[in-house]
């Protein structure tokens, strides 16, 4: 994936010394300009990182779609990419910088709000069960609010990677959504 050079240099800096540590002059400086270019191009720090966070994300989903693309039904397409999603969320370095450095900060998007990348996520679950919908494949219900739930499951399978280490819990999520979805 070829991100934004601002993107890129954003992403450097939170591998470095964390979210909390990173400045937007050290962002700038990174990338070879001046803080004014990164202000005008996405205004603060908070906009920088939550663009990151959706562009790594938004391509991870893209990825494990097209490896999922051959199954037969959206189901099973929805179920493996959320199974392999997780599985990539939970060793992907940027995530994982964020977990085991500013864990903190997580916590109003599992508590008060959904941010951009958790929105990004629902919008093409969304999708994807109104395609299951229309193919039998999925059951019936509001396409936004089962792909809320899906989101708040894996979410939790994510942020909770730590809690079972060395448990294949996989195939329990694999089977979890599975059930959830079947008509």
């Amino acid at each position: 994936m070829t991100l934004d050079p601002l993107l890129s240099a954003a992403r450097d800096c939170v591998m470095d010394v964390g979210f909390r540590r990173t400045t937007l002059a050290d962002v700038a400086r990174r990338a070879g300009v001046s803080r004014m270019t990164v202000y005008r191009q996405y205004g603060d720090l908070p906009t920088i990182v939550s663009a990151l966070l959706t562009c790594e994300l938004v391509a991870l989903i893209d990825d494990v779609q097209q490896e999922v693309e051959h199954l037969p039904s959206a189901r099973e397409r929805l179920v493996e990419a959320g199974v392999r999603l997780v599985q990539e969320l939970v060793s992907h370095p940027l995530y994982r910088r964020v977990l085991d450095v500013d864990p903190e900060l997580l916590l109003p998007l599992v508590v008060d709000r959904f941010g951009s990348t958790q929105q990004a996520a629902i919008d093409v679950l969304a999708e994807q069960v109104a395609a299951g919908q229309q193919d039998g494949s999925i059951g019936p219900g509001d396409p936004r609010l089962l792909a809320t739930c899906l989101q708040l499951t894996a979410q939790s399978f994510v942020f909770s990677a730590r809690v079972v280490e060395g448990q294949d819990v996989l195939p329990e999520l694999r089977r979890l959504l599975d059930s959830y979805l079947r008509p």
